[in-house]
């Protein structure tokens, strides 16, 4: 059974830092295209970041709107995703999902129906 999880989100003040975490069970990381998802209340969930399969070698996207401010990275011996988030803003307030899909090239999948795998969720409030 292929189950991520999420942690790492809460409040924090404009121009502040969160880490968020995915960690995923059942599977072996390195064959996962993976990414982050974000929703905010009466919006689409949309694409933050991603990055592809085989991600020693692999390519990553950003988002314009968190491009030079987030990082996407992963530690496949720990079968986790991370995102680093900088310089918060209120506008990145929203819930932050990871996903996972298994693909074995290196085609980037920024689409929520790219992926199978979704986690529960985690809030991310960005307020003063």
């Amino acid at each position: 059974q292929v189950q991520p999880v999420e942690s790492g989100g809460g409040l924090v003040q404009p121009g502040g830092s969160l880490r968020l975490s995915c960690t995923f069970s059942g599977f072996t990381l390195e064959h996962y295209a993976t990414g982050w998802f974000r929703q905010a209340p009466g919006k689409e969930r949309e694409a933050v970041s991603c990055i592809s399969s085989r991600s020693s070698e692999g390519i990553t996207y950003y988002a314009d709107s968190v491009n030079g401010r987030f990082t996407i990275f992963r530690d496949n011996s720990k079968n986790t995703m991370y995102l680093q988030m900088n310089r918060l803003e209120p506008e990145d307030t929203a819930v932050y999902y990871c996903a996972a899909d298994r693909y074995l090239d290196l085609v980037l999948r920024i689409t929520k129906d790219d992926y199978k795998y979704w986690g529960q969720g985690t809030q991310v409030t960005v307020s003063s």
